[in-house]
């Protein structure tokens, strides 16, 4: 994908909620997220990127707006330009994830697994999902577990940003993997990390679940559009469904809404502060 200059904003985490920065993010469109945390202090700076447009000034002033309704002061909103090379800046932080027992999640400067475990490489880039994040450690733990009692013959990723959970099921045997996003340019992001993966999954746009069955259905999004599609989601799961994206205290409101369209709940893992739940029809 072309390099594109984009707009870092950096805000101080004790500023704002993980969720409404998460509700922020996912309303504007970034090109991704992160967060650091200072080592002696344990502050946390969480950090969002978007790609860059042609009145910045009026872009600035948008994003200005919405860190400051999400509960973000003034003084600690900061914003800057990032050059063509913007992604580079993103290799300081990053390393070789182990996830479960048998995925290694990598950008392609790192090296690869020496261990046997499944090599993913996932750059930095226009849509969401690399590994990081603690909703996309527990939906690949989920899918490798579910994988590893018996592969199922097709999958569902809605919502799949990067196409990182399709490509991880591709890799543990999932036959058919169908990627949708609402974003463009994500679906574009699916093709070309399953070539560079060497799998091969249909991406395809759209921001309601299609009127197919699948035996496994993942969706790493928010909460809100989770409990809006639950009807039509919960009709696509011929076995199993995974849903994440959510905070520890809001994964029981999604399992009500998900159990009232005909699914049983079977276990809820948390991470941090972070929920995935398994369900099946």
């Amino acid at each position: 994908m072309q390099a594109v200059k984009c707009l870092e904003l950096r805000v101080e985490g004790t500023e704002i909620t993980t969720e409404a920065f998460a509700g922020l993010a996912a309303s504007l469109q970034t090109l991704g997220t992160s967060q650091e945390t200072d080592a002696d202090t344990g502050a946390v700076i969480r950090l969002a990127w978007f790609a860059m447009d042609a009145d910045v000034a009026a872009q600035r002033a948008r994003i200005t707006a919405a860190a400051l309704l999400a509960g973000a002061h003034p003084e600690h909103i900061r914003l800057h330009e990032l050059g063509d090379d913007w992604e580079t800046a993103w290799q300081k932080n990053w390393q070789a994830l182990p996830v479960g027992k048998r995925l290694w999640v990598r950008p392609s400067f790192c090296e690869p697994p020496t261990d046997g475990r499944i090599d993913i490489v996932l750059d930095p880039g226009m849509a969401f999902g690399t590994g990081q994040h603690a909703t996309t450690q527990l939906c690949l733990a989920a899918i490798e577990r579910i994988c590893g009692e018996q592969a199922p013959q097709s999958m569902l990723d809605m919502g799949a940003g990067s196409g990182l959970l399709s490509i991880a099921a591709a890799k543990l045997g999932v036959k058919k993997v169908l990627a949708m996003d609402n974003d463009p340019t994500a679906v574009e992001a699916c093709r070309v990390n399953a070539k560079i993966n060497g799998v091969t999954i249909q991406s395809e746009l759209g921001d309601t679940p299609p009127h197919a069955t699948f035996d496994l259905v993942v969706s790493n999004i928010l909460a809100g559009p989770l409990m809006d599609m639950a009807p039509k989601l919960a009709a696509c799961v011929g076995k199993s469904l995974v849903l994440s994206g959510l905070l520890t205290m809001q994964a029981e409101d999604v399992c009500r809404t998900y159990r009232e369209a005909g699914l049983t709940v079977v276990c809820t893992d948390t991470q941090e502060e972070w929920a995935a739940v398994e369900l099946k029809a």
